[in-house]
Parts: structure tokens; sequence; C-alpha cells
């Protein structure tokens, strides 16, 4: 590549995967001398510090009686076309198929089709929304139509194949973290706000839908704190928030249990658990756990998804059947009574994230990935073939 593309992003600005994901991604390229335009209807949570190569365009979307619904897939297409002629965008990469890879798709064809777009699928746009039967066409073709596609684990691109077949090649780039922010921090101060010394403190990050299995969560705790003194850190909001207060006052541990909401410094509060639960219906990939790994804090994951991709379990994490509270439990108490054991499992996660999922390894691959798009004829929007 003569020069470094000008890429825009667009995602969800939530604290979610995907938006999480993007956000950084945006971070490392602006940091590796890209210029990158994020593209959305709000700032996303983790962009909100300044980068001399990071430029945010708002998406407003108008309403209007006739609309049945708030047209803004339209709009957004709008402003990405808008931003790729005002600054010469060279690709446009899409977090999550709908709606963002539909407005690429519309960007592409406004700007003449010079445009290049990827389409990063992150779960739930595969393995929930795209089942939809409404949805399952539109997003086949919205795959078929990219420039190209990644996915964040074997698993996701497996269930991309069997879900859509969309007759085209899915790369597999995992998710990452930032290994030298995410790190082990004793703060015995801070800890001392959620816990004291002698308890044990047990983390759950999500974004509080029924996928998080948040039930199983209040459940495993409320085990686990009859067993030994203990409290539990609730981190992130959602539908699902108010479920887990009510069941933590039906089971008796509702003076145990906090909520923080949406944070942004992650990696000052992940250090400071024993150990994270996310027993997650599924998971594509599971950021969390990479990031608690990252810090130190063993995982009690979900088996059903891609963990299995970065988790081995009992050795650096473990993987529990996320309908299994009491084995889930067991599992919890083994750790917990065992520091030594404890630290050692912390002690590996830290060291198998460091050595495969750091973002400077993945970075590479996204670079090599744009090059190499750069370099081939962008995809027909007839055909789907190479125009």
């Amino acid at each position: 590549m003569s020069r470094l593309p000008v890429i825009g992003i667009t995602c969800y600005p939530s604290a979610g995967g995907s938006g999480v994901i993007a956000s950084e991604l945006g971070v490392r390229l602006a940091r590796s001398g890209c210029e990158v335009h994020f593209i959305a209807s709000s700032l996303p949570l983790r962009l909100r510090r300044f980068d001399r190569n990071i430029f945010f365009h708002k998406v407003e979307s108008a309403s209007y009686p006739v609309f049945l619904g708030d047209p803004y897939t339209l709009a957004l297409a709008t402003m990405m076309s808008e931003v790729a002629r005002r600054h010469d965008l060279d690709i446009l990469h899409v977090h999550y198929a709908i709606p963002h890879a539909a407005a690429g798709f519309l960007a592409r064809e406004m700007t003449g089709g010079r445009l290049r777009l990827v389409t990063t699928l992150h779960g739930t746009d595969v393995t929930l929304v795209g089942q939809e039967p409404s949805f399952l066409p539109i997003i086949r073709f919205l795959i078929q139509r990219s420039d190209a596609v990644t996915a964040v684990s074997r698993f996701l691109q497996e269930e991309t194949a069997r879900v859509f077949a969309p007759g085209r090649a899915v790369e597999v780039i995992p998710n990452f973290v930032d290994t030298r922010l995410f790190r082990p921090r004793p703060d015995p101060r801070l800890r001392a706000q959620f816990a004291a010394p002698q308890e044990r403190l047990l983390i759950h990050a999500s974004n509080f839908r029924a996928v998080k299995n948040v039930p199983a969560v209040i459940e495993v705790f409320a085990l686990v704190a009859a067993a030994l003194p203990a409290r539990l850190l609730l981190i992130g909001d959602g539908p699902e928030l108010p479920l887990a207060h009510d069941l933590a006052a039906r089971r008796g541990v509702a003076a145990r249990v906090r909520t923080l909401g949406q944070v942004e410094n992650m990696a000052q509060i992940l250090p400071l658990g024993d150990l994270t639960l996310l027993p997650s219906l599924h998971e594509s990939f599971g950021l969390v756990a990479l990031e608690s790994m990252s810090c130190g804090t063993p995982v009690i994951a979900t088996n059903r998804g891609g963990t299995g991709e970065y988790i081995e379990n009992g050795h650096n994490s473990f993987l529990c059947d996320p309908q299994d509270v009491v084995g889930m439990t067991e599992v919890a108490l083994r750790v917990l009574r065992d520091e030594p054991a404890r630290r050692h499992m912390a002690e590996e996660g830290r060291r198998d994230v460091t050595s495969r999922f750091d973002e400077r390894c993945v970075m590479r691959q996204y670079l090599a990935l744009y090059e190499r798009v750069m370099k081939e004829p962008t995809a027909d929007a007839a055909t789907g073939a190479p125009a």
C-alpha cells in the first residue's frame, strides 16, 4: 500500500462488544497514522478522548408522520456518502450487518462504486437478527455484496456459512484487547469501595439482555454468598437489570450486590475481581471474558459459542453449561477457596491473551485486509463479482 488508507467506521455507539471493538480499532488505526472518520448516531463510549487523526460525524434522522419508523438507515447512508466524498474515504468499515452494511452498500453506490465496503459480523446479527425470516435474505445479499467480510470467531464464521450460505469467503479476525491497558493492577483502596478484604468479589459486565442469562449470575452468586463472604458487582445497563435486582432481593442478597451502570474505566474495575461470571446462553466471542483474563481475573464463561477458542477449561479459565447453576457454583467455590490455584490460573490467562489476542497481533490482520481490499476491484452491485 503506497499510503495509509482513509477509513470510515460505523458501529453502534453502545458499550456492547461490537461498539467497543470498532472504537478501539479506530483508535489504533489513528495512532498508526490512518485518518479515521466515525459515522454514527452518537459518539461511541470509548472514543471520549482526543486523537488528532479521529473525526466524528453525527447522523441525524428526520421524523415525518408519513414514515412508520425512523428512517435512520437512509440518513446514515447519506452521511456516509457525504463523508466519503468530502474526505476522500478509501474504505468504509461497518460493524454489524443491520443496518450498517445496508447503509454502507447504498453509500458505495451513491459514490460511484469506488469506496470499498468491509463488513464485520459480531454475533447477534447472525445468530439472532439474521435468522428472522424477514432479515435473512437482505443480510445474505449484504454479505455477498461487501468487498470483504470478517467474523470475530470461527464459531461465527461457521454459523454465517450455515445460516446464510453466502457462497463467498468470510475471514476470521478475532476480537482483541489492549493488554498494556487491561492488565493486573492491585488497588486495595479502590477495591475496598466494593468489598472488604476478607470478602470475595465477583463481577458480571454485559448489556443485560436476555442472551446474557442474568438470572444465572444472581443464582450462582446467591449460592456462593451462602458458602463464603462475597460481593457481586454488576457493570452495564439493559432491560434485564431490573430482573437482576428483583431476583437478588428474593434470594436475600440484594445488600451484597452493587450496580455501577455504564463505566468507561473497565480496565480499572476488572482487575479488582476475584472471578468474573459470564454464563451467556451463547457468545460469538465474549469480549468481557478476554478483557478480564487480560486483567488477571479468571472467568466462568459459557461453553456455547466462541469462548472455547481462547479459554482452555480449567487451565486459564472455565467453560460451563450456562444452564448448570449448581455446576458453575461448584467451580466458583473451588477456585475462590484455593487462592494459589486462582492466581496460577490468572497468570495463565494473562499469558495466553497477551500472546494471541493483543491489539498489535490483530491490528496486523486488519491492515493486511485493508491492503488486499484496496488492490482488488470493488464488488459489482449487480452480481457481487469483481467489477
